[in-house]
């Protein structure tokens, strides 16, 4: 495991715990490498009288500590209650709830997994992947099945009806502002392209969308609309993106009944669990990379962990790696096996746009 910071301090467990700190660093060295995390977690077994941020306090109950709970959050510190196949993790105002088998190592892993740089809801969720032993089957121990991963509680139903199938790979993946930029883009042979139009003005909005809707159909392409399922419902779009924050306003049992398909945003394993339980048709992974074209609520990616997503989704759904990918990049991201890469400026910035995308569409080319 990494050593901590400088001025740190911290070791991984408080109070010191030498048997949770073996199997975490067994665990670790199974894990590969990953870059040093640059805010060290320090996982409490009882509660601190002052936790402070950087510290998740785990419970098996956490009914005497209720009246602390909320000035434990608001120093930083998150909270873990965890017993009979449950785990709850309260941070920041948020709470993640998983149901699934608690592995008695569970700690250890959770320990490991934040060392290897994920999020604690992230770390949470790889941790109950885990199984007793996992790091002496293979070099490689990771958790890529998805039988093994917990279940979010606390879900709304997903629609009845499953979303319509992508093609597994959907190749070269241009995400462009307008209707215009979708006619041009198709008129190169690109099957497969996202309007993602910043207007406010409905009445804009709805000509943009049947616009690109009919170039679609002219070109036997695949048009996603971003955000505006209820206009793209409405001109018969072949598919909706949307983002995780979109989901409770959108009406989803109606676009599955419609025969769109859906594309869901995420931003590491918890919300991809989130997104898988609602069947889309593909699950976009990203900032792969930085990105200046949108705010992204996470730190990039990175290809280490776009790997280990095409190997949890393989044969499951489609994945679409998106995020600060150009030409120059695109090789290191085609080469986790990931069969899909939305790009922006790489398109919209071109000086010669169908040598561009010429370019880009060889990179897709067996």
């Amino acid at each position: 495991m990494s050593a901590p910071q400088a001025g740190s301090g911290r070791e991984p467990f408080w109070p010191p715990a030498d048997g949770l700190t073996e199997a975490a660093e067994r665990i670790r060295a199974r894990l590969g490498d990953w870059p040093v995390r640059h805010a060290p977690w320090r996982i409490c077994l009882t509660a601190p009288d002052e936790p402070n941020g950087g510290d998740l306090i785990v419970l098996a109950d956490l009914q005497p500590h209720r009246e602390q709970l909320a000035r434990w959050q608001t120093r930083g510190a998150g909270v873990i209650e965890a017993a009979d196949g449950r785990a709850t993790l309260h941070l920041g105002g948020e709470r993640y709830r998983l149901e699934g088998p608690l592995a008695e190592d569970w700690i250890a892993a959770l320990a490991a997994f934040l060392d290897c740089g994920f999020a604690p809801h992230d770390a949470l969720m790889l941790a109950l992947a885990w199984r007793d032993g996992d790091e002496r089957r293979a070099a490689d121990a990771w958790p890529c099945d998805l039988a093994c991963f917990p279940r979010i509680a606390g879900l709304p139903a997903a629609p009845a009806q499953s979303f319509p199938d992508c093609p597994a790979r959907l190749g070269l993946y241009p995400v462009l502002p307008d209707a215009q930029w979708v006619e041009r883009v198709l008129e190169h042979g690109v099957k497969t392209v996202q309007l993602r139009c910043k207007s406010t003005d409905t009445r804009l909005l709805g000509g943009e969308i049947a616009r690109a809707v009919a170039a679609g159909r002219r070109h036997d392409a695949r048009v996603f609309i971003n955000d505006h399922w209820q206009l793209a419902l409405d001109a018969g779009a072949y598919g909706v993106h949307l983002g995780q924050e979109d989901l409770p306003q959108a009406d989803l049992a109606a676009l599955a009944a419609a025969g769109v398909r859906l594309g869901l945003s995420t931003h590491g394993y918890y919300e991809m669990l989130l997104a898988l339980h609602f069947r889309p048709s593909y699950v976009a992974s990203g900032a792969i990379f930085p990105t200046s074209v949108k705010v992204v609520p996470t730190e990039p990616q990175g290809l280490a962990r776009l790997a280990r997503y095409v190997r949890l989704l393989e044969g499951v759904v489609p994945l679409v790696a998106i995020g600060g990918i150009d030409m120059q990049v695109l090789p290191q991201v085609l080469a986790t096996g990931v069969g899909s890469a939305a790009v922006v400026r790489a398109v919209t910035e071109a000086d010669d746009l169908a040598k561009r995308l010429s370019a880009l569409q060889q990179g897709f080319t067996p």
